[in-house]
């Protein structure tokens, strides 16, 4: 091979796989710019909602209490984040000192923990009324789709 193809080659060849590598880590989270809005939970909500009536052939009566069950996650995850504009600058707060603020950590997990004992009873009573409104076939369906999907790295 003569060497001006070969150095062509090898020129086209890092260029490409520069362009991959800046293509593959160039984008950015959905979640990059802090806690989604409310408009984006919204189109999460109804994109999450319309997948499962149309996977498990949902019922009006069925597909009302799947929104009610979506309502009460917002809602709990909403009393998670809490009143703070930025969870994440609370987080990095706790480090930014010499010492770990262990007070502020402590003060953390309290309103967590409150924020998770006032909305799970109802979060858990939807998910159960949801549950108990499916036929044995859907049920079976639900249960199938828990055991394909066992955690983040089994993804089926």
């Amino acid at each position: 091979m003569k060497p001006w193809i070969k150095r062509t080659l090898i020129g086209l060849t890092s260029v490409t796989v520069l362009a991959g590598g800046l293509a593959a880590c160039g984008h950015r989270a959905h979640y990059a710019d802090g806690p989604a809005s409310p408009e984006r939970v919204a189109e999460w909500r109804g994109k999450a909602v319309d997948r499962v009536t149309r996977k498990l052939d949902l019922t009006a009566e069925q597909r009302q209490k799947l929104e009610l069950l979506a309502d009460k996650l917002i809602a709990q995850r909403s009393a998670m984040i809490g009143q703070t504009p930025n969870p994440r600058a609370e987080m990095k707060a706790l480090v930014a000192g010499e010492k770990f603020d262990r007070a502020r950590a402590l003060h953390l997990l309290d309103e967590k923990t409150r924020a998770l004992q006032l909305t799970t009873p109802e979060v858990i009573a939807a998910l159960a009324d949801f549950y108990d409104s499916l036929n044995p076939a859907q049920q079976a369906e639900v249960r199938e789709f828990l055991e394909k999907r066992r955690g983040w790295f089994h993804r089926g």
